[in-house]
């Protein structure tokens, strides 16, 4: 069986990218499947650049193909925050303690200026040089205070006006459709056959 490395420790992540390569006949493996693992170094201004690091770094450690994602928030209020330190813009990985500083950030901006997007980019890289690139967004607005309890990150404050809910109200399904990540999932999967052939 063919074999493919997601890097991504995020169990979430890991799931939805297996069952979508399971058809396929491609084993997927995850960081947390590997051993001496070596230290991704995240120094990119953008989603592309950080994903192209993970993508290289693991490529270059196992000579397998890799696929990596970046994505984040982007605040036009902000200049752009938290944008590539979505995740750890509070710490490290702390959902509460990130969308407390974002509220605090906002306080003072006016409901007519709280516009933002989130942000997917997929790099796949194979050991003959070959790369796919995919992107999506989504966009909507900040709100002043957390609403709906399901979903991760920033859901609960990112409202989605077409829907008129914020992403931690919508079920997994709706989000799927609209989400940045699945946009860019759409275009990586449209596009993966090529790539995976190309030799």
């Amino acid at each position: 069986m063919k074999k493919l490395i997601f890097a991504s420790k995020n169990p979430g992540k890991i799931k939805e990218f297996r069952a979508f390569l399971a058809p396929k006949g491609i084993e997927v493996l995850s960081l947390l499947d590997l051993s001496d693992v070596p230290e991704i170094i995240e120094n990119g201004t953008t989603f592309e650049e950080n994903s192209l690091i993970k993508a290289q770094t693991i490529m270059d450690a196992y000579q397998l193909p890799v696929v990596a994602e970046d994505a984040g928030l982007v605040v036009e209020a902000l200049n752009g925050e938290p944008g590539i330190y979505s995740a750890r813009y509070a710490g490290d990985h702390d959902d509460a303690a990130n969308n407390e500083k974002l509220l605090k950030n906002m306080q003072n901006v006016p409901d007519d200026e709280r516009q933002a997007k989130f942000v997917a980019v997929i790099v796949a890289l194979k050991p003959n040089g070959a790369k796919l690139v995919t992107s999506g967004e989504v966009t909507g607005e900040i709100l002043r205070e957390p609403q709906g309890n399901d979903g991760f990150g920033y859901d609960p404050l990112f409202y989605y006006p077409p829907y008129d809910k914020t992403l931690a109200e919508l079920s997994v399904a709706e989000k799927n459709e609209i989400s940045h990540r699945g946009q860019a999932l759409d275009r990586f999967a449209e596009d993966f056959n090529a790539w995976w052939e190309e030799v």
